[in-house]
């Protein structure tokens, strides 16, 4: 369960300055993360206590002197492990957003980031301090400066302009027939069986392709799929168990408890906040 405190420290706020930002601000004494994944860039900085991370099969401690980053669709999970609490603040990049920053940074394309744990401690401080600024919403120019400055620091110092390793192209070639599929037929009953033999594989051999090329095994991947398109919808004030249904989860229930494992919140908590 999450601790809130009488102010609701866990939830969204969105930045009207720069379209598919969000920020969030938690602070919990009990959670797990499973292995997940955002379509976005993730970026995260404890300011009290910690937890432990485990992303590209390396486990290591958030702690305030550290900085996570996590590139658009990597698997990471999280839990407390040796903190009884733990607060901290993030923001989420869509493309729409990382477009909007490498422009302003005058790059083609955002960075790719070959670690995902950066003690950098003045980049630390610069991220809290514009994470703050937005948050506030009082000066717009002063969020924009701080938010092209910080991200051009922590491109110019940690960024790659290298991308990981190309799978098999045999291999790419089956995933992506596969992704297809879920993408466009995310809200029915797939079955993991018919999937795999639409492709020649067996069940295990589609099992194993998912978690070597996207970290996650197909029904977390499939989730994922549907929690993303579960935000969408709820930007709009959909009704919950409506948006549950039309994603392919079995009751409002069902789309709530894998809302809160992977995000941290509620849907309901992130409707009201994309509505405020």
């Amino acid at each position: 369960m999450a601790r809130l405190d009488p102010n609701n420290l866990t939830e969204y706020w969105w930045d009207r300055h720069l379209t598919g930002l969000s920020l969030l601000r938690a602070d919990f004494t009990t959670h797990e993360y499973p292995p997940h994944t955002h379509q976005a860039l993730v970026v995260a900085v404890t300011e009290h206590g910690g937890s432990i991370i485990k992303s590209r099969g390396q486990v290591e401690e958030a702690e305030p002197a550290t900085l996570f980053v996590f590139n658009p669709a990597e698997p990471h999970a999280g839990w407390m492990g040796w903190s009884s609490r733990w607060r901290y603040r993030s923001l989420y990049l869509t493309q729409a957003a990382l477009d909007q920053v490498a422009a302003g940074l005058g790059i083609q394309r955002i960075p790719y980031f070959t670690r995902n744990m950066f003690k950098d401690a003045d980049l630390i401080e610069a991220f809290l301090a514009m994470h703050c600024a937005i948050e506030q919403g009082r000066d717009a120019f002063e969020e924009r400066e701080l938010l092209i400055g910080t991200f051009g620091r922590l491109f110019e110092r940690h960024g790659s302009a290298n991308r990981t390793l190309e799978r098999a192209k045999k291999d790419r070639l089956i995933l992506e027939r596969v992704r297809e599929r879920m993408r466009s037929e995310y809200a029915s009953e797939l079955r993991l069986e018919e999937l795999a033999e639409s492709v020649g594989l067996t069940t295990f051999q589609l099992i194993g392709l998912f978690k070597r090329s996207t970290g996650l095994a197909p029904h977390a991947y499939l989730t994922q799929l549907r929690l993303n398109m579960a935000c969408r919808h709820l930007r709009h004030a959909r009704p919950i168990a409506e948006v549950a249904a039309e994603v392919g989860f079995y009751d409002q229930s069902a789309l709530t408890k894998h809302f809160k494992r992977c995000y941290g919140i509620t849907p309901l908590q992130f409707a009201r906040a994309a509505a405020a």
